[in-house]
Formats: structure tokens, sequence, C-alpha cells
């Protein structure tokens, strides 16, 4: 398991596993957010059976799976509810990280600098330096 900070309060993951929830409690996530589509990965990684495992710890569990193809504001949104719903640390997994580190920035535009956003995701080894000017535009609204 590879959790990766963002914020305090958000970090990213590669795909995570039934094994891993224990650590993940202990690590005093509260919220876990799949951004993994269940067709990318076998049954044993599928979101019922993380959110079963997760729920049985005491860990909220939502689902908002993300394609590169498909992201639109509608994901974001719910993403940033997930997260703000949250009664602490949120640990969000897709395949390497990127997605919800993507789902985060665009969430985040208009709210951070754009400066800001793109370090940040770059000190968890997310390099979103590509994404400055749909930031740059979506901060102006």
């Amino acid at each position: 398991m590879d959790i990766r900070h963002i914020t305090p309060d958000y970090a990213v993951s590669p795909q995570i596993e039934v094994a891993d929830i224990a650590a993940i409690a202990e690590a005093g996530f509260t919220t876990i957010i799949c951004n993994r589509p269940d067709a990318e990965v076998p049954p044993s990684h599928q979101a019922d059976t993380i959110r079963a495992a997760a729920e049985a710890a005491g860990i909220t569990f939502a689902i908002n799976p993300v394609t590169h193809q498909g992201l639109n504001m509608g994901m974001v949104d719910s993403q940033m509810a997930a997260a703000g719903a949250s009664s602490g640390p949120v640990l969000a997994y897709c395949a390497s990280g990127t997605r919800s580190s993507i789902v985060w920035s665009l969430g985040q535009a208009g709210k951070m600098p754009t400066d800001a956003i793109i370090q940040a995701t770059a000190q968890a080894g997310y390099d979103l330096g590509g994404m400055r000017g749909q930031l740059d535009m979506l901060a102006k609204g």
C-alpha cells in the first residue's frame, strides 16, 4: 500500500485490497473513496468487496468511479461532497492515485491558487502541471 498525502486530510493511493483496511483504519482515515471502475479489477478488488471490509472496520466508503475520458464536473462535485462529509481524513484510490489526484485538483480550482494545487500534488508524486490551463479556467468560473 502506497498512501500519499496531498493535504493532511486528503490522501491518494493506488488500488487497495481488503488486507489493507486495518492499516488504513489504524492510520486514522475515516472515509475511503473508490475512484476505480469495477471493470478494471477482479471481483476481489471491486468496490463492493472493499466497501464491506471498510464498513466492517468503521470506515465510511464512497464510490465515485472515474475514467480519464469520462471525467466530468459531476464526478468532481461528488468527490468533494464525500470528502467534505467525512468526519476525518480521506483516502481516495484508483489504479495509481493519479485520477484521485486529478479529481481533487479540479475540486480545489478557485479555492486554492493553481500553483499551490500543482505543488501539493507534485509533492505527493503526481505531476499535474499540464492541467494548469484547465485549473486556471475553472478558477475564473
